[in-house]
């Protein structure tokens, strides 16, 4: 997918909701098995990338290293679903202490009463912290009004709108 494409898209309403949403992403990767994983985690959204900070050795960070290519979804439910889906390269870099992204991201899926107590927790267990910093090069969007799956579109064009 060529740079302007995925500017373009990450650039549209929907996608500008889901990124400053309070839902947390599903980052999906290669373990060091060679199994697929997903987790849930909080993000930020920096303009240029997805940046995800967790602790230096935990298994993502180390199967990431090894295999820097992920996948990560954002998306609501409800009617008419919203989807945002991307795709890209993480670089990792390891940082002494939490950097203000951890918080800013941790801020959207934290209740704010809890928020003050969480963060003082975080600053004082974490001397390092890993930052994964996705830049996305292939990014799909789905909102079921303007976009919606390739499959169904085609599907749509096979058999008419049954609308």
């Amino acid at each position: 997918m060529d740079a302007r494409t995925v500017t373009d898209t990450l650039a549209k309403p929907v996608a500008q909701e889901l990124l400053f949403s309070d839902v947390p992403a599903r980052l999906s990767y290669v373990g060091l098995d060679g199994d697929p994983r997903v987790v849930p985690t909080a993000f930020w959204w920096d303009g240029t990338a997805i940046v995800i900070t967790t602790v230096v050795h935990s298994a993502k960070v180390a199967a990431i290293t090894a295999h820097p290519r992920v996948a990560l979804a954002v998306d609501r439910p409800g009617m008419p679903p919203r989807s945002l889906l991307i795709r890209g390269r993480a670089a990792i870099e390891v940082v002494d202490g939490v950097r203000e992204e951890f918080v800013a991201a941790s801020r959207k899926i934290t209740p704010a009463e809890a928020m003050p107590q969480w963060e003082a927790g975080v600053r004082a267990l974490y001397r390092q912290t890993a930052v994964l910093t996705i830049t996305p090069d292939h990014v799909v969007l789905h909102d079921f009004e303007t976009t919606i799956p390739q499959a169904v579109a085609d599907l749509i064009a096979q058999q008419g709108d049954p609308r």
